[in-house]
């Protein structure tokens, strides 16, 4: 059942598509470019998923879906830090919340700008193998993939009508 508008869930992925790049190049000098999304999970690798939320005129959140070694890399871009001065995955939490801020920051920045006010939750992140994200009740959801230098990210975007 759809909750969203196809017009109003696309026209926030499209935000999306927009923003990831912004960010990537600004954050990491790396180029981020659209790719059909994958199904990271069917790596076997471990996955570090940090998820932003935003609630107001428009309701959704955003999952980022990268591979552990991954959001390691971009971790020590962003805090230019060499692989070996990370110790456990603390910094890189925090990193990757940092980045799903600023990915949905830039989204939610624009919709407030074309009339449509929300607020953002803090970030969080799941890090582990073999799990999946989901939603409750009814919503919308999208996927976007993006090609990230020498990595992978795919976004999720899930979406729900304010109340």
């Amino acid at each position: 059942m759809n909750t969203t508008t196809p017009l109003l869930i696309d026209h926030v992925r499209e935000l999306l598509t927009r923003s990831v790049p912004e960010v990537f190049s600004t954050m990491f000098t790396l180029e981020a470019r659209p790719s059909e999304p994958r199904n990271l999970h069917a790596l076997g690798e471990t996955l570090v998923v940090a998820s932003v939320g935003f609630a107001g005129a428009v309701n959704g959140v955003v999952y980022l879906h990268v591979s552990a070694p991954f959001a390691r890399l971009l971790a020590g871009r962003m805090l230019g830090m060499a692989d070996e001065e990370f110790d456990g995955d603390e910094m890189i939490n925090d990193a990757m919340g940092e980045l799903s801020n600023m990915v949905v920051g830039a989204v939610k920045s624009r919709l407030c700008d074309d009339g449509s006010p929300c607020v953002l939750t803090i970030p969080s992140i799941v890090r582990g193998q073999s799990f999946s994200v989901g939603a409750t009740g009814c919503s919308d959801r999208r996927l976007l993939g993006f090609h990230c230098g020498e990595g992978e990210m795919v976004l999720e975007l899930q979406m729900k009508p304010a109340e």
